[in-house]
This record gives C-alpha cells, structure tokens and sequence, in this order.
C-alpha cells in the first residue's frame, strides 16, 4: 500500500446537511486543494435514519454504502460544524450506524484529519476535541497538526460558497498534504482487508 506511486484515497464526510453549511463549502474547497498523490471523494450524510440496534444486522442501504466507501478509503478527512458544544447529531448518528454491529466497524484502523468552520470566532474546537475522543473508541488515528478551525467563516467564503481566504486555503493544504504523509507512513487497513 506504501507504494509513492499509489494514489492516496481520502474519504471526505461533512457532518452538516444543510446546502449552504461552510463545513459543506469547506469540504467542497478541500477536494480542490488536495496535493498530488491523492484522491479525495466525499460522501452525503443525509437520508442516514436514527441508529438502531435492532437493524444493525439488517442495515439501511445508505448505511451499506457509507461503509462500503469508508473500506475502500485510505484515509478520512471529517469536516465538522459545532453544534451545543459537541459534534452534530447527524454525524455522531452515521459513525454509530459505521461502528455496528460490534466487531464489523468499517472505521478500525484508519487515518484521519478533522476540520471544521463557524461563524463564531474559536472554529468549532470543541466539536473537533470531541471528535478526537470518539476517534479513541474506534482505533482511528488522527493527524494532529495543524488545526484547521475556520472561524468567522462568514468572512472567507463568498455567497456562492467558495472559499476565499489564502490564509485558509494554506491551512487546508497543509492537513491534506500531512494526512497523505501520516496515511503513507502508517499504512491503511484497507490492504489487509484485501488478504483475508
């Protein structure tokens, strides 16, 4: 998997439905910046229904596909809003659903990055310090550096959504071009998913 010539494949997931969410926009801004070397899809979390255990054996067919998507990544990059201090429901809800059933969790082993964007000045940090504890329970290994938090996110992206700011689109770069690093260094649990 180690191979420089392979590409690097990102798993991009925004943790906000909304159309016109900066977390989306930012995502969107990401796929555009991602260095040499790697891909970066992204998957949309709605029509993901409430976590149920008793359909965890007998899942949605959108959950069926997030986890599909997740196994054939190398990486993950989250991209997260700040909702009530925490994570927003729709994305704590699409990890549970990937984590299930227990033993079957399509998030074991993998690289990660986190970002994410508010229009209040600290740029979701304690959703993104939340994040970083449930990443604990599902043995996936996020890069620390650099922190993207975009606050005042009205301020750097134009109406149509784009990103505007170099100061931003720098910080991004450099969390992909880190997460393509770490991913390499570490290995991806894809390729020993392919073995067995």
């Amino acid at each position: 998997m180690n191979d420089m010539n392979t590409p690097i494949s990102i798993l991009g997931i925004a943790g906000s439905l909304r159309r016109e969410s900066y977390n989306r926009a930012a995502l969107r801004a990401a796929t555009k910046l991602v260095p040499e070397g790697a891909i970066l899809e992204t998957f949309e979390l709605d029509g993901i229904p409430g976590f149920n255990q008793d359909e965890e054996q007998n899942p949605p067919a959108k959950v069926t596909e997030l986890k599909r998507r997740i196994r054939q990544a190398d990486a993950i990059l989250f991209v997260t809003p700040e909702y009530n201090y925490s994570v927003p429901g729709v994305l704590k809800n699409a990890i549970d659903w990937a984590s299930r059933p227990h033993g079957d969790s399509a998030w074991n082993g993998l690289p990660a990055a986190i970002m994410g964007a508010s229009p209040g000045a600290i740029g979701t940090a304690r959703a993104q310090f939340h994040l970083r504890q449930i990443l604990v329970y599902l043995n996936m290994f996020p890069i620390n550096q650099p922190e993207v938090m975009i606050g005042h996110a009205m301020d750097r992206f134009d109406q149509e959504g784009n990103l505007t700011d170099v100061v931003t689109e720098e910080f991004i770069m450099a969390l992909l071009q880190n997460l393509v690093d770490w991913t390499r260094r570490i290995g991806s649990p894809k390729t020993s998913r392919k073995s067995t």
